[in-house]
């Protein structure tokens, strides 16, 4: 069940971290990295192909009022995306190092897609309230982090243009 079948969490963004598909982890290790993160994150519908290879999962953070959703996708669509990304996020590269993970990104064939969820309670009335005090991106930029160091991947805000830069 993805989080966008539950009521009490709302789409807020979705991050990227690109890799070559050869890194593509085995569930059990992703498993391990992230409730190694904080024991407190609570991990359901988990999911691996065939050969035990990380298909997806969602990661739950109440304490963060967050849930992600990480799903792998390879091939052609990841290559065409590349393509375009590289584009749009060079004249944004200027940080140190920002060439080199451009670089790197050229060559990537998979990606995880990180959606991240506001949990929505319902003690909350005033939902600009909720927004301004109660989300904490602790979790996604956590799990982001690991998910890139597990890969050798680069993580990534497509919508702001941020590459992260020492894993996340």
């Amino acid at each position: 069940m993805s989080m966008f079948e539950n009521n009490q969490y709302r789409w807020r963004e979705t991050y990227l971290v690109l890799f070559a598909s050869e890194n593509q982890p085995k569930l059990a290790t992703v498993e391990k990295a992230l409730r190694r993160l904080d024991p407190r994150y609570e991990l359901a519908n988990a999911s691996a192909d065939e050969a035990g290879r990380f298909e997806s999962l969602s990661l739950i953070s109440h304490d963060d009022f967050a849930a992600l959703d990480i799903c792998y996708v390879e091939g052609e669509e990841v290559r065409e995306q590349v393509l375009g990304l590289v584009e749009e996020l060079r004249p944004m590269a200027c940080e140190t190092g920002s060439e080199d993970k451009l670089d790197q990104i050229r060559h990537c064939d998979a990606r995880f897609d990180v959606l991240h969820f506001e949990e929505m309670p319902e003690s909350f009335g005033d939902e600009d309230d909720l927004l301004d005090e109660a989300l904490d991106p602790s979790a996604l930029l956590l799990a982001m982090a690991e998910l890139a160091r597990l890969t050798g991947g680069v993580a990534i805000d497509p919508q702001s243009g941020t590459l992260f830069t020492n894993g996340a």
